[in-house]
């Protein structure tokens, strides 16, 4: 059984070995931007229906090692959540300026893993109520937390060229309320250019 492992564990150093790029002491520097669907998770029980968006920033990419980097990134984000009951549909947009700071495994020349915290500043936040009614229409203000924190895992792949294709999905920490405890989960698509 030992020898399984340690034969397990060649294989991984030698694939990551043979299929790192020398990057070392390289950093880079793009635009990023892409799709989002975003939703609320309440109590850690139940989640909201998934509001649509998009994201857009800039990233740098320091490689420390042949195979691995860290990419701080600023991002403007799209986010929010749908509820919708037999009286109508409540929509929460909410707006931040997210800072993510991720540490890239690259397990082979293209394809990277990721894994980081995230920071996220509230700058705006928009709220309507449609109902079934016509006289029923309404707007009431939430006054969301101006500050988010979470944790971000994703993969995806970059082409020598720089163009990046990627997948993210980031886990809230922080209640966006004081009350039920909802905390933000978002799904982000994206793709990068290398300056």
């Amino acid at each position: 059984m030992k020898t399984t492992y340690i034969a397990i564990a060649v294989m991984i150093v030698s694939t990551l070995s043979l299929n790192a790029q020398d990057r070392k002491n390289k950093a880079t520097a793009g635009i990023k931007g892409g799709y989002n669907v975003s939703s609320v998770s309440f109590d850690g029980t139940s989640e909201t229906e998934r509001l649509h968006g998009f994201h857009l920033g800039i990233y740098v990419e320091s490689y420390i090692g042949k195979y691995i980097s860290v990419q701080p990134e600023i991002l403007y984000s799209q986010q929010g959540y749908k509820m919708i009951d037999e009286d109508g549909t409540f929509t929460q947009k909410l707006d931040y300026l997210n800072v993510p700071l991720m540490l890239k495994l690259y397990p082979m020349k293209s394809f990277f893993l990721e894994a980081g915290p995230q920071v996220g500043f509230s700058i705006s936040h928009k709220e309507t109520y449609d109902s079934d009614f016509i006289f029923g229409d309404t707007s009431r203000e939430l006054e969301p937390n101006n500050f988010d924190w979470g944790v971000n895992l994703g993969a995806g792949f970059k082409s020598d060229a720089g163009f990046t294709l990627a997948a993210r999905y980031h886990i809230g920490q922080n209640d966006i309320y004081d009350e039920d405890k909802p905390k933000n989960r978002l799904w982000q698509i994206s793709v990068g250019f290398e300056f």
